[in-house]
């Protein structure tokens, strides 16, 4: 199946990237054989990089029916997954179709890594993000209806764009249901960070930066 995008949506989407500044690349990784949205999500992708500006917006697709290197290399360890990736930071990730209302934050991601930084977070918590020196690994629970999972979506993206040594990853927790129950995730967005803190629904940004030093303590 194919993921149809009308065409007044694909209008604001184009306007949205004209303002991609430099090369992103979408690493997909993807399981034709055994995976049910992997279709849709090569769909949704490759609408996306045509409607982009040429040279803008690159696709990396692996198929891994059979061979599984590329899931090794990158680290992927469920499919589908989308690595936005600007040359530099490979740790932002989205498994499961990023559709609904996290296509709007996979928008937002593009433009953030194409320039190397983000606005999304102030300046204060950029500055503490920076100065971890630990291995942070960020999980946020979605479902594409929920209207609040963006934006704990895109905190926990921005923190891995500021600093190599966190990794964000959207779950779509419908896609990875024994993921979602082994993490108790009754409603969404849920965060977890180093599988030891967590946070229930979308959380202020003072509560998201003392999450992450409680989770480093």
């Amino acid at each position: 199946m194919s993921v149809e995008i009308d065409e007044e949506t694909k209008q604001q989407v184009r306007q949205i990237l004209t303002n991609i500044q430099n090369p992103v690349t979408l690493r997909v990784f993807l399981d034709q054989e055994n995976c049910v949205y992997c279709n849709e999500t090569k769909s949704l992708v490759e609408q996306l990089a045509e409607m982009a500006p040429e040279g803008k917006l690159i696709l990396d697709i692996h198929d891994c029916t059979e061979d599984k290197s590329s899931m090794e290399k990158f680290g992927i360890d469920r499919i589908p997954a989308i690595i936005v990736d600007n040359g530099e930071t490979t740790n932002i990730r989205y498994y499961g179709i990023p559709a609904g209302y996290e296509f709007s934050a996979l928008l937002e991601d593009i433009l953030d890594i194409s320039r190397g930084e983000t606005e999304f977070l102030s300046p204060s918590a950029q500055e503490y993000i920076k100065s971890i020196d630990k291995p942070v690994h960020i999980m946020v629970f979605v479902t594409p209806t929920c209207p609040y999972c963006p934006r704990a979506v895109r905190q926990a993206h921005a923190a891995a764009l500021l600093n190599k040594n966190i990794k964000a990853e959207m779950i779509e927790s419908m896609e990875f249901q024994e993921l979602a129950q082994k993490y108790s995730v009754y409603g969404v967005p849920k965060i977890v960070i180093n599988d030891k803190v967590e946070i229930e629904g979308a959380p202020p940004e003072p509560m998201f930066i003392q999450k992450l030093k409680e989770a480093l303590a």
